[in-house]
């Protein structure tokens, strides 16, 4: 593999040439970087002014087409997984670290088609997801939205959701697929946006595995299990949350990478930090509200600033990532928020129009007119 470095500092690495089937006596070069197109447009202008010939062709942006393509990409996690940052509560716990490389092989290895493998749990993680659980159930009557509440008795009956017990993934996964079509895939840590969201396009959530340390039992520096199973879980066992989430995923496929940005935005105001409006109350949906003992509190006061679900404002609105949210979008019902990325969806400038065939687990799609 040889790497160039392009304006900017940013590196491509050059992964493979073959000789082009369309232009004979050339070659085809696949790069891969952290770098823009534009970037790359001036890094082939430098070589031409240098007398290298250069033709550059972009093709359309690839996404998975059926559900077992998600295997492609469900090991490339951006952070976390195995390896932890030194400001992390749990980096110079060496259990704690062996733990979370047992779990991150469990999802690294995974396809689609497997069941999950059953987790024995330790005392100090079952204490962990003790103190969680516990704390949010006090809030969740007055708190939760009312298909949150509504779900999470089932979950309890169903699923073995307790303070002394940490759910298996395939229990719940094949729980919330009968209810809502949705079904969790293990994951070591956090995937790309693109990534991620295309596994909602095919009713696929990424949930990690692994606990938060127990130093710190009310926070996360990451997605963890307690947040996956009791904020996301008990939404997506609701189908029109469902079709709502799916819908983000949806408007995702072959989108560039300026409208994934957008796309990753509106996914945090709504299915991470969203409010609703419930019988003249406001309460939360979001799976990182509904997870946080602090901030399910602190959402519902009158210190936060509150507005109308706007997708094309919430689309481009900055957000901060280790404090609670000074900003929230309140939403109408799901039905209307899934119209209104509908709408958004729209906008979004791609080759061909997207449909999923829930028979084949697959995408179809035809020539936008």
């Amino acid at each position: 593999m040889h790497m160039c470095t392009c304006t900017k500092g940013h590196s491509v690495a050059i992964v493979e040439t073959r000789t082009s089937k369309e232009r004979p006596g050339q070659l085809d070069v696949y790069l891969e970087g952290n770098t823009s197109w534009k970037e790359i447009e001036e890094f082939i202008q430098q070589k031409k002014e240098l007398g290298t010939e250069f033709r550059l062709s972009i093709s359309p942006i690839w996404f998975p087409r059926h559900i077992s393509e998600l295997d492609r990409f469900a090991n490339k996690v951006l952070e976390c997984g195995r390896e932890l940052k030194s400001d992390h509560p749990g980096f110079t716990d060496q259990n704690y670290r062996e733990r979370r490389r047992i779990f991150a092989d469990i999802a690294i290895n995974h396809k689609h088609g497997q069941l999950i493998p059953i987790v024995e749990y330790t005392d100090i993680e079952i204490n962990t997801w003790g103190v969680v659980f516990a704390e949010l159930n006090k809030l969740y009557p007055t708190h939760a939205c009312k298909e949150h509440n509504a779900v999470f008795p089932l979950l309890v009956k169903d699923c073995g959701y307790s303070k002394d017990h940490i759910p298996q993934l395939q229990t719940v996964s094949d729980f919330m697929k009968a209810l809502s079509g949705f079904q969790l895939r293990p994951v070591a840590g956090l995937l790309s946006p693109r990534d991620f969201l295309a596994g909602l396009a095919f009713r696929v959530f990424h949930s990690t595995q692994y606990i938060r340390h127990h130093s710190k039992p009310l926070y996360t520096p990451e997605p963890d299990v307690c947040h996956e199973l009791l904020g996301h879980v008990p939404m997506l066992c609701d189908p029109n949350f469902a079709q709502f989430s799916q819908e983000i995923g949806l408007a995702s496929l072959g989108a560039p990478d300026e409208y994934i940005q957008k796309l990753s935005h509106l996914y945090w105001f709504t299915i991470e930090f969203g409010l609703c409006k419930q019988d003249g109350e406001v309460r939360a949906y979001g799976a990182s509200l509904l997870s946080s003992f602090g901030e399910l509190q602190y959402c519902l006061t009158s210190i936060p600033k509150v507005e109308p679900l706007g997708p094309f404002k919430a689309a481009v609105k900055e957000y901060p990532i280790t404090e609670y949210q000074p900003f929230y979008f309140l939403a109408e019902s799901f039905t209307d928020a899934k119209e209104k990325i509908s709408l958004f969806s729209k906008t979004i400038p791609r080759p061909v129009l997207i449909r999923y065939n829930e028979i084949s687990e697959s995408i179809e799609d035809a020539p936008c007119v």
